[in-house]
Parts: structure tokens; C-alpha cells; sequence
């Protein structure tokens, strides 16, 4: 006897292949008989057993063309020496897990062309075994699921279409009531709008205004970047302006935003007077629009496919404002004078509080600068003092240079003399030519004098370093001196002249 293996969920479900009885053995001839789902036991349990043995040989002995136990591979251990001869002798012919991500393959020669081993051959037909089950087995559940989603998706859809008929023709129902409801009434606002006009003005005049310290803070920012090489900083000055770049960024947002409320909100006091009549004509639209809705059946042969039919437009409402709209209409007059009456306070509020906070980052911004310039004073003045350090230090280099110089060629006098009498005494006769008391002391005088003249060079060599060195330091001071003096001028000549023309507080409220 059948019975139910789960409860029914949803309204096709008497019909669902899932909520069916469990057929007999005989109910394998069902084309939607669904079997069994194995448990994931059972198919751990097949893929060991694929592994191991596939073809039905024992546990402990799989086939030879899956991977071996440790122990039964054909191939030559790794640890093993490589010799003279043998298999080792053109290159290993098995190789490591890592053989794959190295790139290491064993060399051919003329008896070998292989580039796998026997383990990596066996590995494979072991993967290609396990992806074609899984394959499989992916085929069958989605065949049974496709079967089960054709007779749900039916039923679903004619009880939807039923419902969505439903609910137009209530929805038909609803819109005439309102119809016949509607009342024309016209408020005058003109005294509002009129003062939402004065401050919209208000407001344009103080963006337009607010575009100078924008300016004013882009050229600084700007002529800072022209600062040489070593120059470019982050300094404070830079961080003051990059804030107020961003603060008057966020107030021109607010300001932009405020001015988009503004319209819009006078957009709704103009539209007060009219709204009655448009209200009427666009319910009698949507109704004439609903009956025709109402009568589309799957018969119909004036439908069509319609591609972005479901798409949200921005103008359509909510259904709980959709049901309010008509009577909201006649208390339209106060709550848009009291939202405009709102939008008046709140704008004075931004623009004081902009103002304000403006002329704050103002004067940040030109303590900042007024910082740097006197530290940049104070730092060319002390490279300047530097830079005559090291001009007398070059001068008195270079004096000492020159008496060495004549130092050293004056030592050649005394060693022509020295050598001269050595050549001399070179000149006696025979026995005359001893190697006397005078001999080695014009000897010794050579050497001498050859260890005075080389220190004098050395001390010579030194001199000239310490005045390439003091050459390079001049021009490095000289160069760092010309970079400060050229940062001191944009920022004192190009920039503190901008900030001079920083609108007041009252131009940035916009009167």
C-alpha cells in the first residue's frame, strides 16, 4: 500500500514528483519515478572502492593501472644515488609530486622520449575514473530534478495568474471609488513662494561668491606644487588647504543639495492648484488601463512580449501612498507652508554656519603660511651663514694648496743637490770609491727627502679632497639656498597675495 513520505508544502504539491507515494517495485516503469538519493556514505564508500578495486579484484591488490600501495611501484626509489651506469645515467626517470609546478623532467636521449612517470600515468586514470562517476551522477539528479520543476512551475503559474487577476479587478474597484471621491480645490501660496524665491536667490548669490575661495585655494595648492625638488612637503600650510579645498567641497554640497530641495519644494506649492484636476485624469487612465488587464487571458491575442515590462520606474509610488494621495490633497496647502517655512530656517542656518566656518579655515590657512614663510626665513638665513663658512674655508684651501705646492717643488732643489754629490763621489778612483761615513749619510739624505716630498703629496691629495668636497658643499648650499628663496616667493608673493582677496563673511551669506 503507497503512502506519503513528506507533508504537502505547497499547492502543486499533489501533483509533485517529491510528494508522490512510494511506488512498489513494479513503479519503475513511472517515467518520473524518482530513485533513491544515495546517502554520502554510500558514495565514499564507492569511490574507495574505485579506487582500490575497480574491476572487482581485492582490497589488497589494486589493478595496474591505478595508483599502488608504497612498496609496489615499478619506478626507481628517488632516494637512490645516482651512479655511472644504470638508470640513473642520463637523468632520473621518476621524479617527485613537485615534478609538475618545477618543470624538472629527466633528459632524453636516443632510448627514452618519456615525460611521465608510471605513478603520474596511474594518478591520472584514477582522476579520469572518479570525474566520469561524478559525472554521472550529476546527470541523474538533474534529470529527476528537471521532471519535478516542469510540473511545479505549471502549477504555480496558473494559481499566479489567477491571483494577479484577482487583484486587479480589486484594484479596478479601488481606483473608481477614488474617482468619484475627488474634489477640486485650489490654495493661493503665492506670499510663500515669493519668500522662498528671495531666499533662493539668497542661496544662488552665495554659491556664485563661494567659487572665489574655491578658486583662491585650488591656485595655492597649485602654485605649491611648483615648489623645486626637495621642497615639495607636506607641510602645514599644504594640509590647511587641502581642508578647506574639502570644506568648501562639503559646503557647496550642502548648499547644491539645499538649493535642489528648494525647487523642488516650490515645485509642490505650484502644483497645489492643479493637482486636483491631474489627479482625476491620471485615476481615469490607470482605471481604463486596469479593465483592459482584467479581460488578458492566455487566449488573448493582443498580447505580446513586452522586454523590460518589469523594470521599477522612478515615478511609481508606494500603495499606501497610492491610497492616502486624495485626501492628502486637501491638507496639501499647510504642510507645504510648513515644510517651505522649514526650508527658509534651515537655509539661514546653513549659510550663517558656512560663513563662519569659512573665514575660520581662512585664518588657519594664513597663520599656516605666515609659519612657513618665517621658519623658511629663519632656514635661508642659517644656510646663508653656512655658505661664507664655507667660501673662507674654500680660500684658505686653496692658499694652503699653493705653499705646498711650492713646498714640494722646492724639496726638488735639495734632492738635485744630494743627488749631485752622490754622482760625484761615484766619480773617484778605484780604491778612492769606498761606501765612507759620507756615502751613507748622502744616502740616507735621499731617502730622507724622497719620505718628505711624499708625505707633502699626500698631504697635497688631501687638500685638493677637502676642496672638491668644499666646492660640492658650496654648490649644494648654493642650490638649497635658490630653492628656499624661490618657495618663499610663492608662498609670500603668489600665495599670501591670493589670500588677500578672501571674500568677507557677510559676501559668503550671499548679501
Amino acid at each position: 500500500m503507497a503512502q506519503l513520505n513528506c507533508p504537502p508544502c505547497t499547492p502543486c504539491a499533489s501533483v509533485c514528483i517529491e510528494h508522490q507515494p512510494i511506488q512498489t517495485e513494479t513503479s519503475v516503469d513511472n517515467p518520473f519515478h524518482k530513485p533513491r538519493e544515495p546517502s554520502a556514505a554510500d558514495i565514499h564508500a564507492y569511490q574507495q572502492e574505485l579506487q582500490t578495486s575497480p574491476v572487482g579484484l581485492p582490497a589488497s591488490d589494486p589493478p595496474p593501472y591505478l595508483p599502488q600501495r608504497v612498496g609496489n611501484s615499478d619506478g626507481y626509489p628517488l632516494a637512490k644515488p645516482m651512479g655511472p651506469i644504470g638508470p640513473w645515467a642520463t637523468g632520473r626517470v621518476d621524479w617527485g609530486a613537485l615534478s609538475g609546478q618545477t618543470g624538472t623532467r629527466p633528459v632524453v636521449n636516443q632510448y627514452s622520449i618519456t615525460r611521465y612517470s608510471v605513478d603520474e600515468w596511474r594518478q591520472r586514470n584514477a582522476n579520469m575514473i572518479n570525474a566520469c562517476d561524478t559525472t554521472v551522477d550529476q546527470s541523474v539528479q538533474v534529470e529527476n530534478a528537471s521532471k519535478n520543476t516542469i510540473i511545479r512551475t505549471y502549477a504555480i503559474a496558473d494559481k499566479t495568474q489567477t491571483d494577479c487577476t484577482h487583484s486587479l479587478h480589486v484594484r479596478a474597484k479601488n481606483i473608481d471609488n477614488l474617482k468619484c471621491e475627488l474634489n477640486r480645490a485650489i490654495s493661493s501660496m503665492q506670499e510663500e513662494i515669493a519668500a522662498l524665491e528671495r531666499q533662493r536667490r539668497r542661496l544662488k548669490q552665495s554659491l556664485a561668491v563661494l567659487r572665489m575661495p574655491e578658486a583662491i585655494a585650488n591656485e595655492c595648492l597649485e602654485r605649491r606644487t611648483g615648489r623645486p625638488d626637495t621642497e615639495l612637503i607636506r607641510d602645514r600650510p599644504e594640509e590647511e588647504l587641502i581642508q578647506e579645498i574639502s570644506l568648501i567641497s562639503e559646503i557647496k554640497a550642502i548648499l547644491l543639495q539645499t538649493l535642489a530641495n528648494i525647487e523642488l519644494q516650490q515645485s509642490d506649492n505650484r502644483a497645489v492648484r492643479q493637482r486636483m484636476e491631474f489627479d482625476w485624469s491620471e485615476k481615469k487612465v490607470a482605471h481604463e488601463n486596469d479593465a483592459i488587464n482584467c479581460n488578458l487571458r492566455n487566449q488573448s491575442t493582443n498580447t505580446l512580449f513586452k522586454p523590460g515590462a518589469t523594470r521599477c520606474s522612478n515615478e511609481q509610488s508606494t500603495e499606501i501612498y497610492w491610497e492616502k494621495f486624495t485626501r492628502e490633497t486637501l491638507d496639501m496647502y499647510q504642510n507645504c507652508r510648513h515644510k517651505s517655512e522649514q526650508l527658509r530656517n534651515t537655509l539661514d542656518a546653513i549659510l550663517t554656519n558656512a560663513a563662519r566656518d569659512l573665514r575660520t579655515q581662512a585664518d588657519s590657512v594664513e597663520r599656516a603660511l605666515a609659519t612657513r614663510i618665517s621658519c623658511m626665513e629663519e632656514i635661508r638665513e642659517k644656510l646663508e651663514i653656512d655658505l661664507r663658512t664655507i667660501l673662507q674655508r674654500l680660500a684658505d684651501t686653496e692658499i694652503q694648496i699653493e705653499k705646498l705646492k711650492v713646498a714640494i717643488r722646492n724639496m726638488d732643489y735639495s734632492m738635485m743637490v744630494v743627488q749631485t754629490r752622490l754622482d760625484n763621489r761615484n766619480q773617484r778612483p778605484r780604491v778612492e770609491n769606498c761606501r765612507d761615513q759620507p756615502q751613507n749619510l748622502l744616502t740616507a739624505e735621499v731617502k730622507s727627502l724622497e719620505v718628505g716630498t711624499s708625505a707633502m703629496n699626500a698631504q697635497l691629495k688631501q687638500e685638493e679632497d677637502v676642496k672638491q668636497e668644499l666646492v660640492n658643499r658650496r654648490n649644494e648650499l648654493e642650490r638649497e639656498i635658490m630653492l628656499k628663496r624661490r618657495t618663499i616667493a610663492i608662498d609670500r608673493d603668489r600665495c599670501q597675495l591670493l589670500r588677500s582677496h578672501f571674500p568677507s563673511s557677510t559676501a559668503l551669506s550671499g548679501y
